[in-house]
């Protein structure tokens, strides 16, 4: 082979390499893929029930329609509507939630994994904010008609600082976001994560650890 092939060919496989690993979701085959949520096939998201099986409800959603109590420690709620509650969103890459807040109430540090959020502020006023992986807050209070964007996978927050109810309308570019509560993920999982080493990772006691576990502790 010579110096010339050799090198097309090099720079031919480094191509074809970095567009295989660049690539996003793959373009649809199919009109729909209503996700068939009883079904015991595991793949990388939903096995699709037969299109003949489908319907309207599979596509509509009413649980954004109305406030959710926030009669809960943190004076919040999260109402999802993904893939598990809209099963016509299967292979389509995107989902919303809403969340009200009472006065103060927080949406406490968490992230998503899967997928990056813009928040509309349907009414209220927020703190809402997002940390880099270089540690710098990036934080802002928004208004109502006003939209923030938290980049995929960075642990952010919103807070109501208002003395009235404030509600945001979500949207994800994932079908099925997921989300890490950052206190809740280390303090309440199970098996649990070892006091030593939540106690020498906050630089706290041990004592000091199972009391923030018993605060968030799932309810029996």
């Amino acid at each position: 082979m010579s110096k010339m092939s050799m090198t097309s060919f090099i720079l031919l496989f480094f191509f074809f390499f970095f567009s295989l690993s660049l690539a996003a979701d793959p373009d649809m085959l199919q009109d729909i893929c209503v996700a068939d949520l009883n079904s015991t096939t595991k793949l990388n998201g939903f096995a699709c029930k037969p299109a003949s099986a489908a319907s309207e409800a599979d596509f509509s959603f009413l649980g954004l329609a109305k406030p959710g109590s926030t009669n809960n420690t943190m004076g919040s709620l999260v109402t999802a509507a993904n893939v598990e509650k809209v099963p016509g969103l299967n292979t389509l890459g995107i989902s919303m939630s809403r969340i009200d807040y009472a006065p103060g109430g927080l949406n406490p540090p968490h992230t998503h994994p899967r997928a990056t959020e813009m928040a509309f502020v349907l009414e209220g006023e927020l703190e809402v904010g997002f940390i880099t992986t270089a540690n710098k807050l990036i934080t802002k209070t928004v208004t109502t008609g006003e939209v923030f964007v938290f980049p995929r996978g960075l642990v952010h927050f919103q807070k109501n600082n208002g003395k009235a109810p404030a509600a945001a309308l979500v949207a994800f570019n994932s079908q099925l976001p997921g989300t890490q509560s950052i206190a809740a993920t280390l303090f309440a999982s199970s098996p649990e994560v070892p006091d030593a080493v939540l106690a020498k990772a906050f630089q706290i006691g041990t004592k000091e650890v199972e009391k923030i576990k018993s605060r968030l502790a799932p309810k029996k």
